[in-house]
């Protein structure tokens, strides 16, 4: 029995870190400004994790591929945009695997 349990704890930590992967998604830039940051958290988070373009931005009429490397299960995060010119962009509850990307426009 005790051989069972271990077998079955090591099954449940291998699924468990299976479905914790990277998150990938292309951020596309349709707006007349460029974007200077892009965070995003888990819709359950009290706070904005850190800048996922920190030290570049992503220029009107452009796109990248974004990873979300935080060990999480979820799919579905708030994100906040800031732009260029000052104006900010909040959007929450979006589930970025099903979208696999992300239209910023005006």
């Amino acid at each position: 029995m005790k051989l069972m349990s271990s077998a079955l704890l090591t099954l449940a930590i291998t699924a468990s870190l299976a479905l914790a992967e990277d998150l990938n998604f292309l951020l596309i830039n349709e707006s007349s400004a460029a974007v200077t940051a892009f965070h995003v958290s888990t819709s359950s988070s009290e706070s904005w994790e850190e800048n996922l373009i920190d030290g570049g931005y992503l220029d009107s009429g452009y796109e990248i591929n974004v990873r979300i490397a935080d060990g999480q299960t979820t799919c579905v995060y708030d994100v906040l945009a800031e732009f260029a010119d000052g104006a900010t962009l909040e959007d929450y509850s979006l589930d970025l695997c099903d979208m696999g990307s992300y239209t910023f426009s005006d």
